[in-house]
């Protein structure tokens, strides 16, 4: 499940993957005292571009505005949103992008399902069940495919 966080038609755009874990944390890729109150963070492959950076994100529920982001954050801010109440920031190494037009591109094409986030995301698992028990939600077509088999050929 992929979270476009960043989009401009004439430059492309930015996301993240929200549930692909590692199963490796922070202390895994960063040491020093600095990093001790992010060390136990679980770290998520953000997409294939950029694997090698390191990134902290901070996402939280506004119920004005729906889900809300903080990109590229500094240590600091990652540490500051981590003790802010209804936050929950991510460690990211990698991200997924566009250029200008492709991902326009691919939307024509109906190579994305697009769906807006709801209030109970950041509560869920970000796992590799989170894309299945999104798709459920969004159509009874969309269940079929949740639940069928990696490879149908096989039943």
């Amino acid at each position: 499940m992929v979270l476009v966080a960043e989009h401009a038609a004439d430059q492309g755009a930015f996301g993240l993957i929200l549930n692909h874990p590692l199963g490796k944390s922070v202390g895994d890729f960063l040491e020093g005292d600095e990093f001790s109150p992010l060390q136990k963070l679980e770290v998520y492959d953000g997409g294939p571009v950029g694997h090698d950076q390191l990134t902290f994100s901070s996402f939280w529920w506004n119920q004005q505005s729906g889900l809300r982001w903080a990109l590229r954050l500094s240590v600091e801010d990652a540490i500051d949103h981590a003790h802010r109440s209804g936050r929950v920031v991510r460690a990211f190494v990698g991200y997924s992008g566009w250029t200008a037009g492709q991902l326009e591109h691919e939307l024509r094409r109906n190579s994305w399902v697009t769906a807006p986030a709801s209030a109970d995301l950041l509560g869920r698992s970000h796992d590799l069940n989170l894309w299945a028990g999104l798709m459920r939600e969004v159509s009874p077509l969309h269940r079929i495919l949740a639940d069928s088999p990696e490879d149908p050929t096989l039943n």
